[in-house]
């Protein structure tokens, strides 16, 4: 009597195409990542390509790492949110700030690690890993962000999106003036009505800038408040299928957090739903998709590794969509260029949301439901 299958061998059978000259990226992605974290990366690209870029999804991401000294922001990002698969973005500080040195026409080098720093020091030449550029780069970009905080409109209290708003249309001049094409993903991001978040704005150079005006008398102060709120709104927003739709449905909308690396970006993002239910008692279930790229690991219990499953025990994560939720336990500056090169590949363009844009509308959707709850 022939033995019954089990119904755990109904996987597809791993019998993958030669590779040869010919072979596309994104081909190789679903015919030779196979097992192992390769085969969690072809996940991440079909979720990615085949779930999340659907019309009725609103796509956050989260930038932690230096990425866009990497060129991730030029190659990747710049492409994604002209694609329209980017909605919103959180990112560290530090990202924004390196990402304008490109916008403003300065430049970063491929140097060797075995170099030594002292050297480096003494020829005034910064290190990131292998990422070499002169000292003046900094003090350059310093200069612009000093001299662009000046100016009348930002003498005020603003969310960080508006002020990254703001920052991107004089990077984008910038640009203009000095013959660069979309170098900046500020300056991208401004055209498309992509609204940037940072979740810690004094933590990178453009903070420490800030700070340092004050001292003479400068207004601007971003308002973490109006972040959080703000962010949480986008959400409700995309569950409600306002942001599709442009008014309630029945049926709603779905909200996916792309997050890359870990860190503050990652909790700031994922907070939004904890925000909306545990905070403002508004009634809601969590993100519909995660997905995630990280070398954390999640046993030491630190947020940049703590896994989808356990997000759920908070309302970050919905947990009947645990099935549409991956990490993917690979290099950014690795992952990021395929997922973008598959889903350019695989899926047709978006028409951008412009979320920027409607801020207004959004927040006024958290109010009136915030006034009918009883946490108030």
């Amino acid at each position: 009597m022939a033995k019954k299958k089990s119904r755990f061998l109904g996987g597809k059978r791993i019998d993958p195409t030669p590779i040869d000259k010919n072979t596309a990226l994104a081909d190789l992605v679903d015919e030779s990542f196979m097992a192992y974290n390769a085969a969690r990366l072809r996940e991440a690209c079909r979720l990615f390509s085949g779930k999340m870029l659907e019309d009725d999804v609103t796509i956050g991401v989260t930038l932690t790492g230096a990425l866009t000294p990497a060129g991730l922001g030029i190659s990747a990002i710049i492409p994604l949110i002209k694609a329209g698969f980017i909605d919103w973005i959180i990112s560290t500080g530090a990202n924004l700030y390196h990402d304008t040195h490109f916008g403003i026409g300065l430049n970063l080098h491929q140097g060797n690690t075995l170099i030594s720093d002292v050297v480096l020091r003494e020829e005034e030449v910064v290190r990131i890993y292998d990422i070499f550029f002169d000292y003046s780069v900094l003090l350059d970009t310093d200069s612009f962000f000093r001299r662009l905080i000046e100016h009348d409109e930002f003498q005020r209290s603003m969310s960080s999106a508006e002020f990254h708003y703001l920052c991107g249309k004089y990077v984008r001049e910038r640009e203009k003036k000095l013959g660069i094409k979309e170098k900046s993903l500020l300056g991208v991001a401004y055209e498309y009505g992509v609204p940037i978040y940072t979740s810690s704005p004094g933590d990178s150079s453009i903070g420490m800038n800030i700070a340092a005006k004050e001292l003479q008398g400068g207004k601007l102060v971003l308002n973490p408040n109006l972040d959080v709120n703000e962010t949480a709104s986008i959400v409700l927003a995309a569950k409600r299928g306002v942001v599709h739709s442009g008014k309630k449905t029945k049926k709603g909308g779905k909200s996916a957090i792309f997050i890359l690396g870990g860190g503050s970006p990652k909790n700031f993002a994922l907070q939004t739903e904890p925000q909306i239910q545990e905070v403002l008692g508004i009634d809601e279930k969590g993100h519909d998709y995660f997905l995630q790229v990280t070398d954390a690991r999640p046993d030491t219990g630190g947020l940049s590794g703590a896994t989808p499953g356990e997000a759920v025990s908070w309302g970050k994560v919905d947990p009947d969509k645990l099935p549409d939720a991956v990490v993917c336990y690979v290099d950014s500056t690795v992952a990021l260029p395929i997922i973008t090169a598959y889903a350019l590949a695989r899926h047709e363009k978006r028409k951008p949301k412009r979320l920027y844009d409607r801020r207004g509308e959004f927040m006024d959707l958290l109010k009136s439901e915030y006034e009918k709850s009883e946490r108030r």
